[in-house]
Formats: C-alpha cells, sequence, structure tokens
C-alpha cells in the first residue's frame, strides 16, 4: 500500500538518526558496507565513481541531510533495512519475473530498462559484456550487481507477490537483516514469507 503508517514513519525516522549517529563525520570509504562493495565493483572492472552501489547511496544521501525516499510501503521498508544493515538489498514483482532468477556475467543480447535514469539519460542500456548482473530467464533486473534496478519488474502498490534479495558479500549479518525485513513486512502489509539462503557453498537454492 501507498503512503507510510505513523509507526512506519517513526520507525525508518529512528533508523536514518542512528545512521547520522553511527556515521557522521565518518569516512564513507569507511564503513563497513560501503567498503565491501567499492572493493568488489574495483575487482570487476568498474573504476568509475559514477557507480556506486545502493546501499552506498542510500547512506550518503541520509548523511548528506537527507531522508529515505517514499515510494511504497515495500520500498520504504526494504531501503530502511538496507540503511540499517548496511547490506544491498532489492526487490522484484515476482509475478513479473520468468524463470530461475540468478547473479551471473552479462551475455550479448541482455536488455535492460533504466528505472533510474535521470534526465537526458537513455533507460535502454544494456549491460557490457561480462558485466556482473543479476537477471531472470529475460532480461537483467538490477546491472553491476546492485546498482541500478529494471523497470519492468519494480514493485507497485499493486504487488502481491515479490522477490526480495539481500546481499551481504562477506560483510554484515544477511540473515538477520532478511528477518527484520521479513517481520516489518509482515507487520505493515501482511503477508506470508520464506527466507532462503545461498553462498559460495549452497550457491543454489528453491523457494
Amino acid at each position: 500500500a501507498a503512503g507510510r503508517s505513523a509507526a512506519l514513519q517513526t520507525q525508518i525516522a529512528a533508523m536514518e538518526a542512528d545512521c547520522r549517529r553511527r556515521w557522521g563525520g565518518v569516512e564513507l570509504s569507511a564503513i563497513p558496507g560501503v567498503a565491501a562493495w567499492r572493493a568488489a565493483y574495483k575487482g570487476f572492472g568498474i573504476k568509475k565513481t559514477s557507480y556506486r552501489s545502493s546501499v552506498e547511496r542510500l547512506i550518503k544521501r541520509v548523511l548528506g541531510g537527507g531522508a529515505l525516499p517514499e515510494v511504497n510501503t515495500l520500498v520504504d521498508l526494504y531501503n530502511a533495512v538496507s540503511l540499517d544493515s548496511g547490506l544491498c538489498l532489492g526487490c522484484d514483482d515476482l509475478d513479473l519475473i520468468e524463470g530461475d532468477l540468478a547473479f551471473r556475467f552479462a551475455r550479448p543480447g541482455d536488455t535492460f530498462i533504466d528505472m533510474g535514469a535521470e534526465d537526458g539519460e537513455d533507460p535502454n542500456d544494456p549491460p557490457k559484456d561480462g558485466e556482473v548482473v543479476y537477471a531472470d530467464a529475460r532480461h537483467v533486473l538490477c546491472r553491476r550487481w546492485n546498482w541500478r534496478q529494471d523497470a519492468r519488474t519494480a514493485v507497485s502498490a499493486q504487488t502481491r507477490r515479490a522477490a526480495l534479495t539481500a546481499q551481504s558479500n562477506g560483510c554484515g549479518d544477511v540473515e538477520a537483516a532478511a528477518a527484520r525485513l521479513a517481520d516489518l513486512i509482515a507487520s505493515e502489509c501482511g503477508g506470508r514469507r520464506r527466507i532462503v539462503v545461498a553462498d559460495r557453498a549452497k550457491p543454489t537454492a528453491t523457494f
């Protein structure tokens, strides 16, 4: 549902205040969640500072005095948990997804419609060959691991089933973040949830 409840607004404001308390005056590069993804981006050849992980953009926004964007309840919840945990979180409408979900290398013919394209930017922005992407069987859902999301599977107030991802990259407690997010969703949106974990030892999961 669109719009935040008073209780949710209070919780999100508290998370924003805690972020400023913990990280105010600290260089972004020294924040563990930011540093882990900067190193990962550098490792797969991304040198431009215009490409930053989703969690870095949220933290930078809040430390700069801004508030988390108000989009819809589900998006607001996962952004808040991302900010609080220092992990990259994302979400797609499961009814708009085709086939299996996977983090993989980009392939020739992959398509991507940039949900975050700014004025003057072409939203039709396919990934470079070999780039790390999150994709379903049809197209790329997120470029550069967790940089920007495709518009075609974005969640909305009409979403009834969603697939959320929490990515730790060796930094932070992904299971605790997932559990907290699941509890918040149950409180604010209702519904059923299932949490599965994939890692290097077990790279596939069924849900």
